[in-house]
C-alpha cells in the first residue's frame, strides 16, 4: 500500500447516442421500428496522481480546440465536444491546484481523441509518457490509412514526446501502481491498479468498462467500437478477478453517475 493521493480532474463532456456506449442500448420492433435514442452527455475526465515517487497526470482528454477544426466533422458530430472551448488541460489542472509544471510523468490509457488530446502541451519535454507498445503501432496504423479505428486524430499524439513505451500485459514503474493491459476497446487500451494506505484497491478500468451496465451485466460497448469482442470479454474476466482478489473499487471511463460519485477522489 502507497501512501498517495488522487485528484479527478474534470475535463468537460461529450454528447453522444448511447448506442455508442451500450451494445443493443435501442433497437427497433415491428410496432416500433424506428424508436427514439438515448442522446446523453458522458464526462470526461483525467487523474492528478500525488504519489511519493512523482505526480502522474493519468490520460489528458479532449483538445480545446476540439471544436474548432482539430476533430474531424464527423468525430465533432458524433461525440459532441460541446464545452471543450471552456477545458484547457492547463486551466482544468489550475483549477484543481496543479502547474503542468508540477507533472512528472504522463500515462496514457490510449490514444483516441478524448483521451490524448492534451499531449501537445508535453511536445518538447522530457516529461515520460507511458503508453502501451500495441497501443503506439494501432494509433499510427488507423490515423495513417483507412483501417483500425476512426477515434483517433494525428495531431493528438504526433509530437516530439518523450514516450516510454510499455511492452508487457502487467507492469509497475511506480510503488503500488501496476499497468494493467486490457485489449478489446483498442489493442494496446492500459487500466490501472492503486493499492492506497487510505482507500484499499482502486482499479481504474479506462474505456474497457464505459458504464456500469458494461461491467455488472457484461453488455459490450457498441456501435463499432469494439477492436475486439473476444479481446474484451476476456479483460473484463481480468478485471473480475482483480476486483474479487484485491476486494478493489471498479472505476468506469464515462459513467455519468459515477462520476458523480468520484468527483472529490481520493485524499
Amino acid at each position: 500500500m502507497v501512501e498517495a493521493t488522487i485528484d479527478v480532474i474534470h475535463r468537460g463532456g461529450l454528447e453522444c447516442d448511447l448506442n455508442y456506449l451500450v451494445e443493443g442500448n435501442t433497437l427497433g420492433s415491428h410496432d416500433e421500428p424506428n424508436p427514439d435514442t438515448d442522446y446523453v452527455e458522458i464526462p470526461v475526465w483525467n487523474l492528478v496522481i500525488d504519489h511519493p515517487e512523482a505526480t502522474i497526470l493519468w490520460d489528458t482528454g479532449n483538445h480545446e480546440d476540439a471544436l474548432d477544426g482539430h476533430w474531424p466533422e464527423g468525430l465533432t458530430q458524433a461525440f459532441y465536444p460541446h464545452d471543450a472551448r471552456e477545458h484547457s488541460l492547463d486551466g482544468d489542472l489550475a483549477d484543481a491546484g496543479y502547474d503542468l509544471s508540477d507533472i512528472d510523468a504522463v500515462f496514457q490509457t490510449h490514444l483516441h481523441l478524448d483521451h490524448a488530446g492534451g499531449l501537445h502541451h508535453f511536445d518538447g519535454t522530457d516529461v515520460p509518457v507511458y503508453v502501451h507498445e500495441e497501443e503506439l503501432k494501432f494509433a499510427y496504423y488507423s490515423a495513417k490509412t483507412d483501417e483500425g479505428s476512426a477515434a483517433y486524430v494525428l495531431d493528438d499524439f504526433d509530437h516530439d514526446l518523450n514516450w516510454q513505451v510499455l511492452h508487457q500485459d502487467r507492469e509497475t514503474h511506480f510503488e503500488d501502481v501496476e499497468f494493467l493491459r486490457l485489449p478489446g476497446h483498442t489493442p494496446g487500451l492500459t487500466g490501472t491498479m492503486i493499492h492506497l494506505d487510505d482507500h484499499g484497491t482502486l482499479l481504474f478500468a479506462g474505456d474497457e468498462i464505459y458504464q456500469d451496465v458494461n461491467y455488472e451485466d457484461e453488455v459490450p460497448l457498441g456501435a463499432g467500437l469494439l477492436w475486439s469482442g473476444r479481446h474484451w470479454f476476456d479483460s473484463l474476466q481480468t478485471l473480475r478477478d482483480l476486483q474479487r482478489r484485491h476486494d478493489a473499487e471498479v472505476v468506469y471511463g464515462h459513467d455519468p453517475e459515477q462520476f458523480e460519485e468520484i468527483r472529490s477522489g481520493w485524499s
